[in-house]
């Protein structure tokens, strides 16, 4: 849920009001999305593999193919955010199935159901990563229009987008947001990488020299709200700032933010990559990534650049 020295920031709703189910909706995206979309004035369930009592939930269970009939009928919009972590745990031949069948797999089941209770449904918005363009530094900007590659992670998008794309067939709206790295102010990767820079130790990470595509919480469920209500928008879509930084410009940064010193020997890939084995190209690799499209698309970011996102961030105060 979002802080409430956040909510005084929300305005309220303009458009009409949907009912929007939302998977994973207990994440960290989820929970900040879930208040954001009833500022607006929706209304949002969430599903989920237990009962809730502080919101509206409908319960499912995807490794059995159990689904709540009236999850899928009470619906206008369906955010499809469920699936597991990526960097959660060090990848194994088993972690990596289960992070693309946690992904494929609801999806289906999601398509299963609304084609049997609600074939109207007005829109399919499904979460996605620029993972779609692989774990590689280049001098190349990545579009929409680029294919997905053919390492791990684009294999994971693009099978995740796949299944989505079976909503496409049935006719129905549907949007794919390739959401890059979410700041938010608690949790999440923010935190984490703000810790060392706390106690002075910020430093870039291998050559420094990669960028790390971003995008302010608040953005992200901007775009999930416009994707929600502009009829007009289809397809995938980059969900980043062009605010392109650097591993090494992205530290100095929240040293910066924190009035802290940068600490300038980078930490070595290879300790990274005894850490978290095949996993540490996610932190050793990136490129830039373009978000034109959804800039058309008429979307107006709150927060393009970094330094002002980290000091909303990490300074604001209650």
């Amino acid at each position: 849920m979002l802080p409430n020295d956040r909510k005084g920031k929300q305005e309220k709703a303009h458009f009409f009001m949907s009912n929007i189910l939302i998977t994973g909706g207990t994440g960290l995206i989820g929970r900040y999305l879930t208040t954001y979309l009833q500022l607006r004035g929706h209304e949002v369930a969430i599903l989920s593999r237990k009962p809730g009592n502080k919101i509206k939930t409908f319960v499912w269970d995807v490794h059995n193919k159990q689904i709540d009939k009236e999850a899928v009928m009470w619906p206008d919009v369906i955010v499809h955010l469920a699936g597991s972590g990526i960097a959660d745990r060090r990848w194994s031949a088993q972690i990596k199935k289960e992070i693309i069948d946690s992904r494929v797999d609801s999806a289906k089941l999601l398509f299963d159901a609304v084609m049997e209770h609600n074939p109207d449904l007005k829109a399919f918005v499904s979460s996605s990563a620029i993972g779609y363009y692989g774990m590689v530094t280049t001098d190349h900007i990545f579009t929409e229009k680029d294919p997905p590659s053919n390492d791990f992670l684009g294999e994971v998008c693009h099978k995740w987008e796949v299944a989505a794309d079976r909503f496409v067939e049935a006719g129905i709206r549907t949007v794919k947001v390739r959401t890059g790295v979410v700041l938010t102010p608690e949790d999440g990767p923010l935190k984490k990488m703000a810790m060392p820079a706390r106690f002075g130790l910020a430093a870039g990470l291998g050559t420094g020299k990669q960028y790390m595509p971003w995008i302010h919480i608040d953005d992200l469920c901007g775009m999930y709200l416009k994707a929600i209500e502009d009829e007009t928008m289809d397809g995938p879509y980059n969900a980043i700032t062009a605010d392109y930084k650097t591993s090494t410009e992205f530290n100095r940064s929240i040293a910066k933010a924190l009035n802290k010193p940068f600490w300038s020997p980078n930490v070595p890939s290879f300790v990274l990559k005894l850490m978290f084995g095949e996993m540490a190209q996610v932190f050793l690799t990136g490129s830039r990534i373009s978000p034109e499209k959804m800039v058309k698309s008429g979307f107006q970011f709150q927060y393009p650049e970094l330094e002002v996102a980290l000091q909303d961030l990490l300074t604001s105060k209650p």
